[in-house]
């Protein structure tokens, strides 16, 4: 009985199972944000990307190719996702303001 003692104080100790919520809310929260950016951001941009595709959308130095469309959604995912954790840690944590502990 020792061993499964430890092992609910472990998890208890270093808060696994709120981990594992928060990973899995984290991962649908990921590919709502990457819906939000490819079904309804990008289309609002495409008309201004030359040639309208935007995941198509390249630079070619050379042999060198750069392919901008997929990073620019890449960057705005990003901000998004981390304006959604400011959004979290500001008003559901009531911080005043949002650094390091």
């Amino acid at each position: 009985m020792g061993l499964m003692k430890e092992f609910r104080d472990f998890l208890h100790e270093y808060k696994v199972i709120g981990l594992a919520v928060a990973f899995i809310i984290g991962a649908a929260l990921t590919a709502l944000v990457q819906s939000l950016v490819n079904d309804v951001v990008m289309p609002v941009i495409t008309p201004f990307i030359p040639g309208g595709a935007w995941r198509e959308a390249t630079l070619a130095i050379g042999s060198i190719v750069i392919k901008w469309g997929s990073f620019l959604a890449a960057v705005i995912n990003f901000l998004i996702m981390a304006f959604v954790v400011f959004f979290i840690a500001k008003k559901l944590l009531k911080e005043e303001k949002v650094g390091k502990k």
